[in-house]
Parts: C-alpha cells; structure tokens; sequence
C-alpha cells in the first residue's frame, strides 16, 4: 500500500509539474508575441515620426532657400546701383 501511495503521488507531482511547464511556456509564448507586436508599432511609428520631421526639414529649406534668394538678389542689386553711382561720380 505504501508504494502504491508513493507511486500515486510520484504520478500526481509529474502531472503537476508538466501542467506547470506547460502553463509557463504559454506564457512565454504570448509575451514574446506581444513583444513583437509592440516593436512593430513602435516601429512604425517612428518610420511615420522621421517622414512627418523630414517633410518639415524640406519645407523649412525650402523658406530658407526662399529667403536667402530674395536677400541675395537685393544685395546684388544695392551692390550694383552703388557701383553705378561711382561710376557717375568718377565719370564727372
């Protein structure tokens, strides 16, 4: 009788552990799953964060261009209306 025990809880603590191994690898399974999935969309939202900050980056150089155009060309005119005037001056 007291092998039979001894056989019968031996059986139960197998059962037992492999239930408990199993329950773990399902846990470990699903976290690894949602791991992925978390860095996927973090992923891609970085991806669309570095898009939206480089069309703001273009159109920002686009201005600055812009800008440093417009700043040029009155520059190059004021230069050349000054060389004009000596020119004048030194003409008389």
């Amino acid at each position: 009788m007291k092998i039979t025990s001894s056989l019968f809880f031996a059986a139960v603590l197998t059962f037992a552990a492999a239930g408990f191994a199993q329950d773990v690898a399902h846990g470990v399974d699903k976290a690894a799953k949602d791991t992925g999935h978390a860095t996927k969309t973090a992923a891609k939202e970085t991806a669309h964060g570095t898009e939206k900050v480089a069309d703001k980056t273009a159109d920002g150089t686009a201005a600055t261009v812009k800008t440093t155009r417009r700043g040029v060309t009155k520059g190059a005119k004021a230069v050349g209306h000054g060389v004009k005037k000596t020119a004048k001056a030194t003409v008389k």
